[in-house]
């Protein structure tokens, strides 16, 4: 296994032959039956029931998605809401990962500056040399907040290259009010998604951050729903990978995503979540599959697979 994060990227990407990533946002009440009809996880007002049958589903789908896709995103987001339980559940989940060989992207986006940052990097990026969270595995790669400037990005970047991981600094959202404040532009007509861009590409571009690949373990978050912001960073910053948010339920289509990579296929990290863990409730899926909901999973992964594919081709 390479030892740069951007590097295993280009190297799992082509191996699983697409961009597509997994996103993990684990909601008990929308959760299978055959789960939570389970003796003892039936009742999600109680914690440890309500984790088990989480910890389940997430475990089943990465193994369903594992042999598929090159990677899997866990929002911490769904297993804070279970206080000090719910971050144990988040670590043993990325500890699943690493025995099926997917990458993890953490999406946690923390963001402060000096001490604080650093605190936060070393939780969420460093493998714990403590004796009693000496098997603790952190995410390859986490998301992190980079409204704060160079001083809030930097204590994560150097975290993550120490450790041979990653990080994706948050520069254009997916949501419909973002142009409010991140197209906001200066006297100049810089935008101020425009400016954390900049600003990440020249600390991407320091030294020991590029891989043999030519990419760097500092990438973007760009949302899949501004598919021109997408094409001109593209263009712009060769050597970024991006993260992107917004493909399926958030209303994001193939051929716009699908600019965000470069013409090999690599560059880009297409996410969907509630559209592939919930394709059990689409009725399309039922029609195919009937009540395996695992199996409407894997059709639904399977199915943007293609559909990535597809606009690949026709960019081409």
């Amino acid at each position: 296994m390479a030892d740069h994060f951007a590097d295993r990227l280009c190297k799992a990407v082509r191996a699983k032959k697409t961009p597509l990533v997994v996103g993990l946002d684990p909601v008990y009440s929308r959760l299978p039956a055959d789960i939570t009809t389970h003796p003892g996880i039936s009742d999600q007002y109680d914690t440890r029931a309500a984790l088990d049958a989480i910890f389940d589903f997430c475990a089943q789908v990465m193994r369903i998605v594992a042999p598929i896709v090159p990677a899997v995103k866990l929002n911490t987001a769904f297993f804070e809401k279970y206080l000090w339980e719910g971050v144990e559940s988040y670590y043993a989940l990325i500890a699943e990962a690493n025995e099926l060989g997917i990458e993890t992207i953490g999406d946690v986006k923390r963001g402060d500056v000096g001490h604080t940052a650093k605190m936060y990097a070393a939780a969420h990026l460093e493998n714990q040399q403590l004796k009693e969270l000496g098997d603790t595995l952190a995410a390859d790669a986490i998301t992190i907040n980079g409204f704060s400037g160079v001083d809030g990005i930097e204590p994560f970047a150097r975290v993550a290259t120490e450790q041979g991981k990653g990080v994706f600094v948050w520069v254009r959202s997916s949501n419909p009010s973002a142009a409010v404040l991140q197209d906001f532009a200066d006297a100049a007509g810089e935008k101020m998604y425009e400016k954390i861009a900049a600003i990440v590409a020249e600390l991407a571009g320091k030294n020991g951050r590029t891989g043999e690949e030519g990419y760097s373990n500092i990438g973007m978050i760009i949302g899949g729903t501004s598919p021109e912001v997408g094409a001109a960073l593209r263009k712009k910053y060769q050597n970024i990978w991006f993260l992107v948010p917004g493909y399926g339920s958030q209303g994001a289509g193939a051929q716009g995503c699908i600019r965000f990579c470069r013409t090999d296929g690599t560059g880009a990290l297409i996410n969907a979540s509630r559209s592939i863990i919930y394709a059990y409730e689409k009725p399309k899926y039922k029609h195919q599959c009937g009540n395996n909901w695992k199996k409407c999973i894997e059709q639904a992964v399977i199915d943007a697979k293609v559909d990535l594919a597809q606009a690949m081709q026709s960019m081409l």
